[in-house]
């Protein structure tokens, strides 16, 4: 079982996104995790956005980096420079992949205009993470 780790700045948005349909695409390939190196909480329009494409991220949590210390990671995903740039060291193996997602959490405008931006990240991260997958996590048929 594959362990996968997305970080992000605050733990609340494009993390949480990913986290979701990491999950959602790997079934049981792979143990998913996500973090922060700050932790703000669950973003709601994340949450509804989500559940908008049918994936309930409500019960996610909001967590730190540093709990997840003693994980041994095959696949750490970065999805904002910031935590790229300030990611603490891993003493793991772990494949280390960086993608700069757009911060919809910066979303101005109507609430219509938001959520559409919420939904422009979300599909980049949709179709980001199941590319993943297929190319990660595939499973392997002997014989």
């Amino acid at each position: 079982m594959k362990n996968v780790l997305v970080l992000c700045t605050g733990n609340s948005c494009r993390s949480q996104i990913a986290e979701g349909y990491l999950r959602h695409f790997a079934g049981n390939k792979a143990n998913i995790y996500s973090a922060g190196i700050e932790t703000h909480g669950v973003n709601p329009r994340a949450i509804e956005i989500m559940k908008r494409d049918g994936i309930d991220i409500s019960h996610h949590t909001s967590n730190n980096v540093n709990e997840y210390l003693d994980i041994d990671f095959d696949f750490v995903i970065t999805v904002c420079d910031n935590a790229k740039e300030s990611c603490p060291y891993f003493p793991t193996k772990a494949v280390k992949l960086h993608y700069n997602f757009p911060d919809p959490a910066k979303a101005t405008g109507t609430e219509d205009e938001i959520m559409e931006q919420f939904r422009q990240v979300r599909e980049m991260i949709r179709q980001y993470t199941q590319n993943f997958v297929n190319e990660n996590l595939k499973t392997s048929h002997a014989g």
